[in-house]
């Protein structure tokens, strides 16, 4: 399917404009950041890129998307002709997802003409700012679970398909797997789920809601035991499947206390490896509150797919620089640096990361331990063959957890991990 009217007006609008008074083909550099983090937290989490090399590859201008532009009217026939063979053919470079990202770092660069770039720019924001999103907020929750197991469950509680970008954007930070069987399907991410409190209640009582489970399921499986009595629950599931039952799940009331009582009763029936699950709203503050409870794992629903409170990353696609020439918006509170980026994380000769290089327009001061943070996606229009894998990704931000200072992981506001300093060329600053 076509993603190319998956845009704004205005971007061919403009387009429409840059055609009729010749500056379409100039060379440009765009490049997407942030200016700050959102309110409480300390670093970003690249997330989406691939996504966006994928819905590249589909932006065309088929029949369809033609009939729809001369139905509309508000481009004219020139600019709907340019836009039916439009293939970009420029250059896209970035951090590779996994990469974590602060105020001013320089997460994607896309070069080519005005034309071919600008028409890119609500694309490949509305991916980013998603992703990116549900990625920082699923990646504190990783952290405030200290290792235990978290399953991503936030189907029900956004758009079907943002559901499956919220799912692969949690399973890169660090999620065990997904109750999204097309997240499953189209990104080879684990999936589970076994059963709501509509089975426990379809059945004339618990026992035979729970027998009829284990039958095809087996013993190893999850029982939901909250849908009445917890304790009556609890007792109930391990008469039906043994002490060797899975898991039990509780999905409500005062999770701390329960936690606790339920492995209690656990144990003094016999069913020491049972582990117990827990979910209902949880977001990444109220898994903290759990980490001294014998909860071995967490299924996490709304938070995820909103974001935690920050449903967008607060990404930004600016021009920065013109015909080789660095151009620089200098209205209040949005100024920004001009000039095509570079960026460098410094470390430590332990790996702790010290702060991020960013250089306008020239190369950064060379120093021992300094990591490149950008790589090549794509080269005259043609994808790479070495973009990383989701796993690769997930691989990268548990080596960039471990990297930044502790303090930077702390789930209170303070400032981002590592600051952020900026060369220009004749200069420095920050």
């Amino acid at each position: 399917m076509s993603t190319a009217l998956l845009t704004d007006q205005y971007e061919l609008t403009m387009l429409n404009a840059a055609l009729r008074d010749g500056s379409a083909d100039r060379p440009c550099v765009f490049e997407v950041f942030s200016r700050r983090l959102p309110t409480g937290r300390r670093y970003g989490v690249v997330a989406g890129t691939r996504r966006i090399l994928d819905a590249l590859a589909e932006f065309r201008f088929g029949d369809a998307e033609v009939a729809f532009l001369r139905e509309r009217g508000f481009v004219d026939e020139t600019t709907i002709e340019w836009l039916a063979a439009y293939r970009f053919g420029g250059d896209i470079d970035g951090y590779a997802e996994g990469e974590l990202f602060f105020p001013g770092s320089p997460i994607l660069t896309v070069s080519g003409t005005f034309a071919e770039c600008v028409v890119l720019e609500t694309l490949i924001l509305s991916v980013l700012n998603h992703d990116a999103a549900v990625a920082a907020a699923a990646t504190r929750m990783v952290t405030a679970a200290r290792g235990r197991s978290l399953i991503e469950m936030g189907s029900r509680r956004t758009h079907e398909e943002a559901a499956v970008a919220a799912a692969r954007a949690a399973y890169l930070a660090g999620f065990t797997a997904t109750s999204n069987l097309a997240a499953g399907a189209r990104y080879d991410i684990p999936t589970t789920g076994t059963a709501a409190h509509a089975f426990t209640l379809l059945h004339e009582d618990e026992p035979a809601a729970f027998a009829a489970q284990v039958a095809v399921n087996g013993p190893g499986t999850t029982l939901l035991v909250d849908t009445y009595d917890i304790t009556v629950g609890i007792r109930r599931a391990v008469e039906v499947a043994g002490p060797k039952l899975g898991a039990i799940r509780i999905d409500s009331g005062d999770l701390s206390v329960l936690a606790g009582q339920s492995r209690e009763l656990l144990d003094s029936l016999g069913a020491i490896d049972t582990k117990i699950i827990v979910s209902g709203d949880l977001d990444e503050y109220a898994i903290a509150a759990l980490a001294a409870e014998p909860v071995d794992g967490y299924g996490a629903g709304t938070a995820v797919v909103t974001g935690s409170g920050a449903p967008a990353a607060g990404l930004v696609y600016k021009l920065v620089e013109v015909a080789g020439k660095p151009v620089v918006k200098r209205s209040e509170n949005k100024a920004t640096v001009g000039g095509r980026k570079t960026a460098v994380r410094r470390h430590k000769p332990t790996g702790t990361a010290v702060e991020e290089i960013v250089a306008a327009r020239c190369t950064p001061t060379a120093m021992p331990h300094d990591r490149a943070l950008q790589r090549p996606f794509v080269r005259g229009g043609t994808v790479v063959d070495d973009v990383p894998s989701l796993e690769d990704a997930r691989s990268l931000l548990r080596q960039n957890l471990i990297s930044i200072p502790w303090e930077g992981l702390k789930l209170s506001a303070g400032d981002p991990a590592i600051p952020v300093v900026v060369q220009a060329a004749g200069g420095t600053g920050s």
